[in-house]
């Protein structure tokens, strides 16, 4: 009698977590349970689950609202309405239609209306009217006395209590962006909508028995069977399972040859092994399909990187999926895929962000829109995030919601906070709005809507309403087709070499990269700025500590750099066995067997299986769970703490000490969340061995690509400061020869209209298009009459040195544009037939000094060009060393001067706070500073700007560094336009 049902998958309205409310109806011994959440189905596989725990029959269902009026519920009888149900709610969402008021016809689904709105149509034999027990009284007077078959008993389910009740206001509040006292009543619940017992809520119906009757005949009528381990992914890429197995196999034959030749026998062995595991699991459709979305790739000339644990395939590798070799690497197989595995596998591929939304496409149009969706995510309300939407429905003023937020235990003090901090524990965690995931996408066999409604986020393509988590429980595996920048770098970098120098330079031959000279001699150097996952500050400093120059310490470095092992102090660990690997003693005899490859350090997620499978005799299964749960891919919490009994359990069996248990313990926990897979970590490194030869031997194309990518570590300045350290000539915006992005020429690199803040997109593109069509431009004049430029526009473009070629100084441009233009903007005037010449003006003498052209610059590019910070400073100290210098230094207190480029903030064991800071010094030269917790409080940073300071050069594993001691912001020179 339960037909309406909400969990809080009912976003900003439901109270109840899909176990609360079978769980509340397992304690009032209810059989019978429809959930129908609103506009969505993303809580009903929880649900259905929950349900079977407690031997209750589940009922899928949705409850149908336009806005915030509620329309009618559609119940499904069967697997077959609910598709329907999905069918319809997906139309609505993808056309973005309103709802009708009458739903259309459905053919395994009831339709239930509300009393005051059902009464009014006319019903066909499916179509019902659900009446509240308030509302019986009404029945007297209506024509529907004698139409009791056609009425159902109404009780909606919402919250479990008052305090439910409460909640569920404070969501309302939140959703409508009104304070709590203004809430719209008929925007919310009614006070009845919790659970009422049976028993009750029969005695309410007692006086209609017809109308109970009428309610437990429907839901006898229901029924939904669902099969959670069978896989739902397309389950054939030919036609038939056999035609799939042999085209994979012939695949997998021809790749060996070109990844290993025709004779290799190690190869063919696991090349069958593999096939026939991954035969014996149903996946060679699922690796067809990503074959055909690589092929496709390939043949419009993308560059991909294909990742995570499908890089431990060799038959990913022959099909080109990877560029990673299992075999040199000894990378496991069963890591990807075995029998034994909890989880689906999945790969990772990487596409440029310029790339990926066609990559997208393509497999929308390949298999169809039905069959293809992308993966949802849930975005959860979260502590702070609480406290704003919290104190913005009691109406609390900024400064009272960030005391709130930065001082809660200080802040509980009267009736409204305390309300606040108790309402906010309670929402903790609850949906609050169904968002996308970063890359996934289901192809399934059946239509999707047979299992989930699809939305349509401002991505633009349909996307299921539940998560990863969800997918994997009903059995699909999801392809992650993500972006990045650093393959867009590598691509437009082989480009402008080509365009350049005229040398066509094939980016995929890794293996000749790892065997370069001036590759190894750059990763030994720490001169991998640019590089892809190996420019940061953390990660330049390791591979100069581990003097890293081959690929499989590359390797290594990609995973310990992770905050895991840098945490849990094992990354220290490693650099020092690295260098001494005789000086150490392993924790216990199995750590040395199965870690003796990392010197008895966890480096890659493997070794997590590996300890926790050999060292505490847990199954492959337990241990995969285990390691999902540390990388937040697994929410059953009662099912990791079961198997954390277990480790811990087998450990005592195995008669270990319980101080040898724990730090065991203490070293996978710390790790195991931010660890990377050993193919995952190969496969970054394969990425960065492309990016270092580029940079190696193209230095100057290569920073050019990686400022025309963005999103690298550092800022475009720091990008622009390592071209010139190359040699690289940089110049300001030119009309006649810079692009709308930037531009090489030789030595000479031109930055884009692009980076002038506030020039506008169509004017940066314009000026190249044409200039290519009609040549450069001759003057003023010329420019505005071709391009269309209006006043503000060239003031921009003026100021920034666009037009240096006419010789003529900023102030003289700009009285030469007032007198073009005048005060209105010029509309676009009609291209000449004939060249003309403009009126002359003779102008009294004007200046424009180096300084102000510097801070013009400073303004539109974020950066000066034609000088550097250094020259903007009032003092005239010079430092007396460089930072090359520090290595002949070491134990020396310096002074230094340095341009301040990033700050990485960390905590003490001690909960002090401290910092690592990195800086260029006047020659353009990196250099890192490390400012221990008494020091920095003393000599604070005060923002981006140049800093004069005095350490000691320390030295850790041949990598040295500034002990800071003290520290001061240099004052620049005032900005002369303001005088």
């Amino acid at each position: 009698m339960y037909l309406n049902c909400h969990t809080y998958y009912s976003l900003r309205y439901g109270t109840l977590t899909p176990e609360e409310l079978v769980s509340l109806a397992a304690k009032n011994n209810i059989k019978t349970l429809v959930l129908t959440d609103i506009n969505n189905s993303a809580g009903l596989f929880d649900f259905i689950k929950a349900c079977l725990s407690h031997n209750i029959k589940p009922v899928a269902g949705m409850e149908f609202r336009q806005g915030n009026k509620l329309l009618y519920l559609g119940i499904a009888i069967n697997n077959k309405g609910f598709n329907e149900l999905n069918q319809f709610i997906t139309h609505h969402n993808l056309s973005q239609t309103p709802l009708p008021s009458k739903a259309p016809h459905f053919e395994h689904c009831y339709l239930i209306y509300p009393w005051q709105q059902g009464k009014t149509y006319e019903l066909k034999s499916n179509e019902y009217i659900g009446i509240r027990a308030q509302e019986l009284n009404q029945l007297v007077t209506s024509p529907y006395l004698h139409q009791q078959h056609k009425l159902v008993v109404w009780q909606a389910v919402t919250f479990k209590n008052k305090a439910g009740y409460e909640l569920h206001k404070h969501l309302r509040a939140i959703d409508t962006n009104c304070l709590l006292s203004k809430v719209d009543i008929n925007k919310l619940a009614k006070e009845t909508e919790w659970m009422v017992p049976p028993c009750k809520l029969i005695n309410a119906y007692a006086q209609y028995p017809t109308i109970i009757n009428t309610t437990e005949e429907l839901l006898d009528t229901c029924r939904f069977d669902f099969d959670f381990k069978s896989i739902k992914n397309k389950q054939i890429f030919t036609s038939s399972k056999d035609e799939d197995k042999q085209l994979l196999h012939q695949l997998a034959i021809e790749g060996m040859d070109y990844r290993y030749g025709k004779d290799n026998t190690e190869a063919l062995a696991r090349i069958h092994k593999e096939l026939a595991i991954i035969d014996q699991l149903g996946f060679c459709a699922y690796f067809l399909i990503t074959w055909d979305i690589i092929r496709y790739s390939l043949s419009r000339e993308y560059y991909h990187v294909g990742r995570g644990s499908g890089a431990n395939s060799v038959v990913a590798y022959c099909l080109r999926i990877t560029d990673v070799d299992p075999i040199e690497l000894n990378l496991y197989f069963e890591r990807f895929l075995n029998p034994k595995r909890s989880s689906p596998p999945d790969f990772d591929i990487d596409y440029s962000w310029k790339e990926r939304d066609n990559i997208q496409q393509y497999i929308f149009n390949r298999y169809g829109k039905e069959h293809v969706a992308l993966l949802g995510a849930m975005s959860t309300f979260q502590g702070k995030s609480i406290l704003r939407e919290l104190g913005k429905v009691y109406g609390l003023p900024k400064e009272e919601i960030d005391r709130l937020v930065e001082s809660p235990e200080e802040s509980q003090t009267d009736t409204i906070s305390q309300k606040i901090f108790k309402i906010g524990a309670m929402m903790n965690d609850f949906p609050n709005q169904r968002t996308i995931h970063a890359g996934g996408i289901l192809i399934s066999e059946e239509p999707l809507t047979h299992y989930t409604a699809l939305d349509l986020p401002p991505k633009g393509f349909p996307t299921t309403q539940w998560d990863m988590y969800v997918a994997e429980d009903i059995g699909f595996e999801k392809l992650d087709i993500l972006s990045q920048r650093g393959i867009g770098h590598i691509k437009d970098c082989v480009s402008l070499v080509f365009k350049n120098k005229g040398i066509r330079v094939d980016a995929h031959q890794v293996a000749s990269f790892k065997t370069d000279e001036a590759v190894k001699e750059l990763l030994r150097s720490g001169e991998t700025n640019g590089c892809f996952y190996v420019e940061s500050p953390a990660m330049r400093g390791l591979l100069k500590k581990l003097k890293c120059d081959n690929y499989t310490t590359l390797v290594a470095a990609s995973s310990i750099i992770r905050p895991g092992v840098a945490k849990s102090g094992m990354m220290r660990q490693y650099i020092q066995r690295f260098h001494a690997p005789t000086s150490y003693k392993h924790l216990h005899p199995v750590m040395q067997e199965q870690l003796e490859e990392t010197y008895g350090v966890m480096v890659y997620q493997e070794d997590v299986l590996k300890v926790c499978h050999h060292f505490a005799g847990l199954d492959l299964a337990d241990a995969d769970v285990l390691r999902r749960a540390m990388s937040g891919k697994h929410r059953s919490k009662t099912e990791f703490q079961r198997i954390v009994d277990k480790f811990f359990s087998n450990c005592h069996a195995k008669g270990y000490s319980l101080q040898l248990t724990q730090e065991v313990w203490r070293q996978i926990e710390s790790f195991a969340g931010y660890s990377f897979s050993k193919a995952h970590s190969a496969s970054y490194a394969v990425e960065s061995f492309q990016s270092l030869y580029l940079k190696a031997h193209y230095p100057m194309e290569f920073m050019v690509a990686v400022i025309n990518n963005f999103g690298g570590f550092y800022q475009t300045e720091i990008y622009v400061n390592e071209a010139r350290r190359w040699g690289a000539q940089i110049h300001p915006p030119c009309i006649n020869n810079s692009t709308y992005l930037t531009s090489i020429q030789t030595n000479d690199i031109y930055l884009g209209f692009i980076h002038i803040q506030n020039l506008d997109q169509y004017i940066g593109q314009q000026i190249e298009k044409e200039r290519a069509f009609r040549g450069v431009f001759i003057d003023l004049h010329d420019f505005i009459v071709r391009t269309g430029a209006g006043r503000e526009q060239m003031i921009l473009l003026i100021r920034i040195g666009a037009f240096r070629f006419l010789k003529k100084n900023k102030p003289q441009l700009l009285w030469e544009v007032h007198l073009l233009l005048g005060k209105k903007e010029e509309k676009h005037l009609p291209q000449p037939l004939f060249t003309s010449h403009t009126k002359q003006y003779a102008l009294p003498p004007l200046t424009q000094t180096r300084i102000e052209d510097a801070y013009d610059e400073i303004e539109l590019l974020g950066f000066p060009v034609s000088c550097t910070s250094f020259d903007l400073l009032q003092t005239s100290f010079k430092s007396p060393l460089s930072a090359q210098q520090f290595p002949l230094h070491i134990g020396k207190k310096v002074r230094i001067i340095g341009q301040l480029v990033c700050i990485k903030y960390v905590r003490t064991a001690r909960q002090q706070t401290m910092n690592f800071g990195t800086f260029i010094d006047e020659y353009g030269e990196f250099f890192d500073t490390v400012h221990f917790p008494q020091a920095l409080k003393a000599y604070p940073f005060k923002g981006l700007g140049t800093y004069l300071i005095l350490g000691k050069i320390i030295e850790e594993f041949g990598y040295a560094s500034l002990e800071v001691e003290k520290m001061a912001k240099l004052p620049i020179v005032s900005d002369p336009r303001n005088t």
